[in-house]
């Protein structure tokens, strides 16, 4: 008997396991309202970034590439009002993470995005691992709550 419930305590604990993964999946990213126009999140963003001193390599107009794409495959669902992705690093926090392991060198460039779902804007970035990288994401949260204001 005792047998017959360990084996379904274990069957029972692997599958709630096993469907608590796709929830953990499905949120890659650290999500926040913003309460404005998207052209304004993405100046506060900007403003963010250039005022702690970093440069912006790149930013990725990911709606908009979005939105010729999907015409382009016959799709009409649209996925974004507007999104852009601010690509940059920080030399200090990078050095240290890269330091502890070269190999966080997959992380790199950081990220923080602007999307517009529905006049709902949101301010992001992705979820990074723990340990070290939480610095990392400690940085981008610090430039996202600037941002927001707070």
């Amino acid at each position: 008997m005792m047998r017959k419930t360990c084996l379904g305590f274990g069957l029972s604990l692997i599958l709630s396991l096993t469907l608590s993964l796709p929830v953990l999946a499905q949120n890659p990213a650290i999500t926040y309202a913003f309460d404005g126009t998207f052209e304004d999140a993405t100046f506060s963003v900007e403003s963010a970034i250039l005022d702690a001193g970093l440069v912006i390599d790149y930013v990725s107009h990911t709606g908009e590439m979005l939105e010729r794409t999907g015409q382009d495959l016959g799709s009409d669902v649209r996925i974004f009002d507007a999104a852009d992705i601010f690509l940059f690093c920080s030399a200090v926090v990078s050095r240290r993470v890269m330091e502890a392991d070269p190999m966080n060198v997959a992380h790199c460039p950081y990220s923080i995005f602007v999307a517009d779902r529905a006049g709902e804007v949101m301010i992001g970035y992705r979820r990074y691992p723990d340990g070290i990288m939480q610095q990392v994401q400690a940085l981008l949260d610090s430039l996202v709550q600037d941002a927001l204001g707070d």
